[in-house]
């Protein structure tokens, strides 16, 4: 069980003291997310590739399997990898710090032990280095203290953009984890679709189909080295970067294209939830305005 310190509220979530364990999870939950990619649908904007928060750490839901479901949940409570069958089967191993070639080997293991039989492209994406996971044979960190308190920021954030999203009524996605860039997204669609932009590839292309603007959380990984919440628009309208919005702490960064607040000015306030609401609206006001979003037609008022 992790202790007191990220039992509850908005735990700290210092980027340089936990940088090994997130990049283990990372790897850890691809694996688990290409399995749901590889049991479901796809839905637009790849939405059946995510996973969930759930009261213990993250998870798929249920995914059919033949005449079963399968369900699978990293538990950041108890610190186990509960793999799970509508039949009543279940398998579980402990996370603990290993390599991704170790883990990979056993969650394989623990799929076959349930009968359970699903191509995996062993290959991590979203990433400028990646090596294939049965090849990643370094042994990588697990701070299970570090894994909770991260759970604790999810669940605290999935409170605030639930709340965030009833206000719209227009097209609005899950509030889900994407497992390929390490991130805890919600996004709005004004329903035009969207100019296909230079360059995008077909993950792309279906994901920026339709005009959206997306808010998130993400913990510092890809070389920004801060957890911060964000809000951006694709396509970027004009003018947006020069766009004041609220709280004070809040800026536009011009590298990343986005809105940016930083987690530490959020958890810091007499009232977190608060400050990171007034930053979801008035984030995404500036960006419905610069884009003439028709607003009357799309909120609740």
């Amino acid at each position: 069980m992790s202790g007191a310190a990220g039992s509850g509220g908005w735990p700290a979530l210092p980027w340089g003291e936990w940088e090994a364990t997130a990049n283990t999870l990372h790897m850890w939950t691809q694996i688990v997310g290409k399995t749901r990619l590889a049991l479901t649908p796809l839905q637009n904007h790849w939405w059946n590739v995510p996973l969930y928060v759930t009261a213990r750490g993250l998870g798929t839901s249920a995914m059919a399997y033949g005449d079963d479901v399968l369900d699978i949940e990293f538990d950041f409570v108890e610190h186990a990898l509960h793999l799970r069958m509508g039949s009543g089967r279940s398998v579980s191993r402990p996370l603990r710090a290993q390599s991704v070639a170790d883990f990979y080997r056993e969650y394989l293991g623990c799929l076959a032990e349930l009968e359970v039989s699903v191509k995996i492209n062993p290959m991590p994406v979203e990433l400028a280095h990646p090596i294939r996971f049965d090849l990643d044979t370094e042994r990588r960190s697990y701070e299970p203290e570090y894994a909770h308190r991260f759970w604790r920021v999810l669940v605290q954030t999935e409170r605030v953009f639930r709340a965030f999203s009833t206000g719209f009524l227009g097209k609005v996605s899950p509030v889900h984890f994407f497992w390929g860039s390490f991130d805890f997204a919600v996004t709005r669609f004004s329903g035009r679709p969207a100019p296909e932009r230079p360059g995008m590839d077909a993950i792309q292309r279906e994901a920026y189909s339709h005009e959206v603007i997306s808010a998130g959380f993400w913990p510092g990984n890809g070389g920004y080295g801060v957890a911060a919440f964000y809000c951006y628009a694709a396509p970027v309208p004009e003018g947006l970067g020069e766009a004041r919005i609220r709280p004070a702490a809040a800026r536009w960064d011009k590298a990343l294209g986005e809105f940016i607040l930083k987690y530490d000015d959020v958890r810091t306030q007499s009232s977190p939830e608060g400050t990171l609401m007034e930053f979801l609206e008035s984030a995404y006001a500036a960006a419905a305005d610069a884009a003439r979003w028709d607003r009357v037609a799309l909120e609740r008022h």
